[in-house]
């Protein structure tokens, strides 16, 4: 493969974001965390693009922070996208994530801040970081309760143990599972199917989805009708209504 940390690549309307370090487990460092955020930014600014999958090269996913990089001094942070380009802000579109092997410490993170996983049949999840008198700070201790029963949550966070992924998807953390190999053709047969709804719904759902979990009663139906009206009244809703009725597939203008 090339050297590039990240490389990308188009499938019909979907990006193959590939975490590109498998000599050292796809261990984040700050050259990777930019290829990472540089790839969301091409998802999110192409028109031709509706879902992205993320993966990693070589035997897992990843294996968390590049703790020798670390304590050389590089912090693998990018801006207001946070940890490895995305825990603090992802992609405006789906985003799948396709974990073979593992996907642990900063490696479940980035998973986390996916909106899908599809996971291969025996990989390992987990957030190891209190083995080593670390705290997991790059999203997991929020996203894991709101994925997971809280107890499950505060078991996985505090032991440092990891589970397989046919338990995560027994729980609801995994979204499919994939045999072995398997995982980025199930990602993006996955990715493929959301790909083809309409991309200005696509991208308020996955708002409202995203947001509403601190909104008020109120604030809910308030703040929704903000993110959804503008998408109800677009040429796309139309074309969609009209596609239906007349039995063909829409075609999307994305306005």
């Amino acid at each position: 493969m090339p050297d590039e940390p990240v490389l990308t690549e188009r499938r019909d309307g979907v990006l193959l974001i590939t975490l590109n370090r498998p000599e050292a487990r796809n261990a984040v460092n700050l050259a990777l965390a930019e290829g990472v955020a540089a790839a969301l930014d091409q998802l999110d600014d192409d028109a031709d693009l509706g879902a992205g999958v993320l993966t990693g090269a070589g035997k897992g996913f990843s294996a968390g922070m590049d703790l020798k990089a670390f304590v050389a001094g590089e912090r693998p942070w990018v801006g207001d996208r946070g940890f490895a380009g995305i825990v603090q802000r992802a992609s405006r579109k789906p985003l799948i994530a396709a974990i073979e092997g593992f996907g642990v410490a900063g490696g479940l993170e980035v998973a986390l801040a996916c909106d899908l996983i599809v996971a291969a049949r025996g990989a390992k999840l987990g957030v190891p970081e209190v083995t080593r008198s670390l705290v997991a700070s790059g999203g997991a201790l929020r996203r894991l309760p709101q994925r997971l029963p809280y107890g499950v949550a505060m078991e996985l966070a505090l032991t440092g143990d990891p589970i397989d992924a046919e338990r995560g998807y027994e729980l609801g953390l995994v979204n499919r599972l994939a045999e072995p190999g398997g995982a980025v053709e199930a990602a993006l047969e996955l990715a493929a199917a959301i790909a083809r709804n309409g991309p200005l719904a696509l991208e308020a759902t996955k708002a409202i989805l995203q947001q509403q979990v601190d909104w008020t009663e109120a604030e809910f139906w308030q703040r929704q009708g903000e993110l959804a009206e503008p998408v109800m009244r677009s040429e796309d809703a139309r074309e969609g209504a009209t596609a239906f009725a007349e039995k063909r597939e829409p075609v999307w203008q994305g306005r």
